[in-house]
């Protein structure tokens, strides 16, 4: 699949690509900046499907080369029309390793001493094998909040536990990445995990907690972001392949025809004369149930209400799926819109935000990458 924005704007500064390589899709979105705002370019998808010799829509796990060879087949895709070179890169966050751990509360510098020591303790591997980053997660000023300070009697803050978010990559998924930018001749100065960019691009000033479900093929990524801070991260092993996959047996289809039918009609669709809703659904509820699980456990522990559930990825695109995850969550649900950050002509404006919830993350690895240049 591709998309085509014609030259609709005069160039005001240069252009910046965000590059999202998942398993079943590789994304990207070109963006530029006009009057300080982030204007859109062209954006569009290939499935990578047909490299693994599958079907398009199904999951891959294809060797570099493969990865190299699609990624330079979209960038050379003229009804995508890229024109830039310039940009970031995101990386599933599989290939990470996120925890929020609690430490004493201690000085800033012997705290940078003692987190890779326990560090350890949660990272499978050797610390020397890894990327290692670390950010102490701010107080909550809520007298309410459990996780606010506590004071004596003159209003002194009691000694107590810091939050610190840790985040860890394989070094070898780093050079991965950095194999895959220079063969395909892109010019990149970051690599980026995508609950990052998914953050940037669909949420604003939000203070209290949201969930963000993000539906990709072969699995749900569950983040509980707080004051734009990821507090609580988990992965689901179902995906919108898992849809597919059980329309196809149940209905005697293909794989092919089941996810035609399953991105044409979503839960309105019928096959052989038989309604899907009910096929469909089965694999939604387990999604979602988990989901509301951990909301829960987390307003549980942190005496404080998830405000709202926000869907994105390939999955969110399903017709029909938001109504579904009304009834799992006591709380608002919607489908991400992270074009909404950028200008595009009015014509597209449905088709956006339809399209949307997929590219959360290329919009923004670009938005970051278009901020970095000024």
């Amino acid at each position: 699949m591709a998309n085509f924005l014609s030259n609709l704007f005069n160039k005001q500064s240069p252009s910046v690509l965000g590059i999202d390589i998942g398993s079943s899709s590789i994304k990207v979105v070109q963006l530029m900046k006009k009057g300080g705002r982030a204007v859109l370019e062209t954006y569009g998808e290939l499935s990578l499907g047909p490299y693994a010799k599958a079907s398009v829509g199904e999951a891959t796990n294809l060797p570099t080369e493969k990865i190299i060879e699609a990624l330079t087949d979209l960038l050379k895709e003229r009804e995508v029309n890229v024109t830039t070179r310039v940009c970031g890169v995101a990386i599933p966050f599989a290939s990470s390793l996120m925890s929020v751990i609690e430490m004493p509360q201690v000085p800033a510098k012997q705290l940078e001493q003692m987190i890779p020591i326990e560090a350890r303790k949660y990272i499978p591997v050797p610390i020397s094998e890894v990327s290692l980053d670390w950010s102490v997660i701010p107080k909550d000023e809520n007298p309410d909040s459990v996780d606010a300070p506590r004071l004596d009697p003159d209003g002194k803050p009691l000694p107590g536990k810091t939050e610190v978010l840790i985040v860890a990559i394989h070094n070898d998924t780093i050079a991965r990445y950095k194999e895959i930018v220079m063969k395909s001749s892109l010019d990149t100065s970051f690599f980026e995990i995508e609950i990052f960019s998914t953050i940037r691009s669909i949420l604003d000033q939000e203070v209290a907690p949201v969930m963000i479900i993000d539906m990709g093929a072969t699995s749900s990524k569950l983040y509980i972001i707080e004051r734009a801070i990821l507090r609580s991260s988990h992965t689901i092993n179902r995906g919108s392949q898992a849809v597919t996959n059980t329309l196809s047996k149940s209905l005697g289809i293909s794989i092919s025809e089941a996810e035609i039918l399953k991105r044409e009609k979503g839960l309105l669709g019928v096959a052989n004369g038989i309604g899907v809703k009910d096929i469909i659904v089965t694999t939604l509820d387990y999604i979602f149930s988990e989901a509301n699980h951990i909301v829960l456990a987390y307003e549980k522990r942190y005496n404080k209400n998830v405000s709202k559930v926000i869907l994105v990825g390939g999955g969110s695109a399903l017709k029909g799926v938001v109504d579904i995850a009304k009834q799992s969550f006591q709380t608002e649900v919607i489908c991400g819109d992270p074009f909404s950050k950028v200008i595009a002509p009015a014509f597209l404006e449905q088709v956006l935000r339809d399209t949307g919830p997929e590219f959360a993350v290329a919009v923004g690895v670009a938005l970051r990458k278009l901020q970095e240049i000024g």
